[in-house]
C-alpha cells in the first residue's frame, strides 16, 4: 500500500484508498447475527419405516435436524419436499450430527412397510433420514404445539409446506418454505452454522 501511496497523485486518493481496505476487512470479519429461536421440541416416541421405536431423545440427542410434514400419496407438494430433502442429506452427507425427519400426516395409511418403499424411493439413507408414524395425537401434538404448524387430525390432509430446522438442544431455529428457490442452499447454509456450534 505504501508504494501506491507514494505514486498517488495526492495524499486524498491515498486516504481513499486505505479506508477502503479497511472497511472490507472489517466487513470479511463481522459476525453473522444469532440465529432466533421459536421454541423447544418436546420428547416424542413414534414408530420409524423399519418398524422400530423412535425416541427423539436417544436419536436426536445432540443432532441438528431437519424436519417436514408430508403423507406419501400425497398429489401435491410433498414430493417436491421430499426431493429437497434428498438435496439437503446430500448436502449434509459429511456432517455425521445431520438428521433429517419426515413425520406423515396420514398414519392410518402411511404405515412402516409404506414409508419404507416412499424413504427408498427418494433415497433416504439409514440412520440419518427417519420416516415416522403414529397415533394421531402424538403427531397432532408434534404439528401444532411443538413445531406451531398446522392441526393433524388423519382426514384433512392439508398442510403446511415448510421445512423446520432444529439445533443440537431441540430448539427451533428456522422455517424455510419449500417453493422458495433458495430454500435448500439458505437451509443448508444454517444448519451447518448449528454444526459447527458444538456444546
Amino acid at each position: 500500500m505504501a508504494s501506491w501511496c507514494w505514486t498517488a497523485r495526492s495524499s486524498a486518493a491515498c486516504s481513499y484508498f486505505a479506508i477502503t481496505l479497511l472497511v472490507f476487512s472489517l466487513a470479511g470479519c463481522a459476525k453473522k447475527p444469532p440465529m432466533p429461536s421459536y421454541g423447544a421440541i418436546p420428547d416424542f416416541q413414534l414408530t420409524d419405516q423399519a418398524g422400530a421405536v423412535f425416541a427423539s431423545s436417544a436419536s436426536l440427542k445432540g443432532k441438528v435436524w431437519v424436519a417436514d410434514f408430508i403423507f406419501t400419496n400425497c398429489p401435491g407438494p410433498c414430493p417436491m419436499m421430499s426431493s429437497k430433502m434428498n438435496k439437503i442429506q446430500k448436502d449434509l452427507a459429511s456432517h455425521t450430527d445431520a438428521r433429517l425427519v419426515s413425520f406423515t400426516i396420514d398414519p392410518a395409511r402411511d404405515t412402516p412397510p409404506v414409508l419404507a418403499e416412499y424413504a427408498n424411493h427418494f433415497e433416504a439413507r439409514p440412520g440419518r433420514w427417519f420416516f415416522l408414524t403414529g397415533p394421531v395425537d402424538a403427531l397432532n401434538s408434534l404439528s401444532k404445539d411443538g413445531f406451531h404448524l398446522s392441526e393433524i387430525d388423519g382426514k384433512n390432509l392439508e398442510h403446511s409446506v415448510r421445512l423446520a430446522l432444529v439445533d443440537r438442544s431441540s430448539q427451533i431455529r428456522g422455517f424455510y418454505v419449500s417453493t422458495d428457490k433458495d430454500v435448500v442452499s439458505n437451509l443448508v447454509a444454517d444448519a451447518k452454522r448449528l454444526l459447527e456450534d458444538r456444546p
